[in-house]
């Protein structure tokens, strides 16, 4: 049996990693959460009593606690997904994303660094720091990210992860901590909360609200469908080499109002609006241009040849397809939807605490 421990389970990525190791039935999984506003327990209540899955509330900056679930459960990897993770919260305060993002990250370096200097943890035992591709700055009209990317964030969030990122560099390389790092694209699929593009559109879209598109609309993103993500983190856990890092992109570059554009054909597809406020000519009717993000990077492409090569991995899922299944799933849960308390005001704008 595989012991998995996952910070960060109840989230978006974390709670669909959690459902994916658990189709495998040679996999436990002890998921660590603090349910902060976007983590909740209705992510995993479909495996709620799952006889390989136990969850605990709690903080990762809680080292005592760290400690004990890796005394008792004895994984043979980690994976630190627990983060802050919204660009434009992170502009209006970054507070706390320094907080889970770079403390946090150092209090699990540390609970797994005693964890492996005691002898408990197994052989092969491997620590994966779960990033992201915003670390890197932004890239021009051509190249892509890989490995060897200088990191130089931009916004406070990717300027926290990169700090969580050179932490588990030093301990890897300091005090030999087997650390697998990931840096990935742009993720959307099911329970992402409504603050993030993909989700905030749909449901605008729905109740026919306007459908916010920052600057020109010319910004590119890489997308990765998420249970494409959650196979790459499992690869990276079981097969990843300690002290390597690997890149990890959809190879589906679209640019916001391209993908928007998407979006709204897929509704008229699905969800034709209907009464007396339905947009004329179809959603694409409510598409608004708004401000720019402050420091707004331009462009995201990510070279996975590195994930492919070593690890066997490549997406399933095309754009198109994940978008369907994607907007199949925010149409078919809108109790899952309204549940999550967000206005969907706009953030970002550089005036918070």
């Amino acid at each position: 049996m595989t012991a998995l421990l996952v910070t960060g389970g109840a989230g978006f990525i974390g709670a669909n990693l959690v459902r994916r190791a658990l189709r495998d039935d040679a996999c436990s999984v002890v998921t660590l959460d603090l349910l902060t506003y976007a983590g909740s327990l209705d992510n995993l209540r479909d495996v709620a009593g799952h006889p390989r899955h136990r969850f605990v509330r709690g903080d990762v900056c809680d080292r005592a606690l760290v400690e004990a679930l890796l005394r008792e459960h004895r994984p043979d990897a980690v994976l630190h997904l627990a983060a802050e993770s919204h660009v434009d919260r992170s502009i209006d305060d970054a507070t706390d994303f320094l907080r889970t993002n770079v403390l946090g990250t150092h209090a699990m370096l540390e609970a797994a660094r005693r964890y492996v200097g005691s002898g408990a943890a197994p052989p092969g035992f491997r620590f994966v720091q779960v990033s992201t591709d915003e670390v890197f700055g932004s890239l021009g009209a051509g190249g892509r990210f890989h490995e060897g990317s200088a990191h130089a964030p931009n916004s406070p969030y990717a300027a926290s992860k990169a700090g969580g990122d050179h932490l588990a560099r030093a301990w890897a390389n300091t005090y030999g901590l087997p650390v697998v790092t990931t840096h990935c694209s742009n993720n959307y699929g099911p329970y992402q909360f409504p603050e993030k593009l993909i989700p905030l559109m749909i449901l605008n879209a729905v109740e026919h609200r306007a459908l916010p598109v920052y600057g020109d609309g010319q910004h590119v993103r890489d997308w990765l469908y998420v249970d494409d993500h959650c196979d790459a983190l499992l690869a990276a856990a079981l097969r990843g080499a300690p002290g390597v890092t690997y890149t990890l992109g959809g190879g589906a570059e679209r640019t916001n109002l391209a993908l928007v554009e998407s979006l709204c054909a897929l509704l008229d597809e699905l969800a034709p609006a209907a009464g007396l406020r339905a947009p004329p000519g179809g959603y694409r009717a409510l598409i608004r241009f708004v401000g720019d993000r402050p420091g707004h990077d331009r462009r995201y492409a990510v070279d996975a040849a590195r994930a492919r090569d070593a690890l066997g991995w490549s997406p399933a899922h095309s754009l198109d397809a994940g978008l369907r299944a994607t907007v199949g799933w925010y149409l078919a849960h809108r109790g899952w939807c309204d549940a999550r308390a967000h206005d969907r005001a706009r953030l970002g704008l550089g005036g918070g605490a």
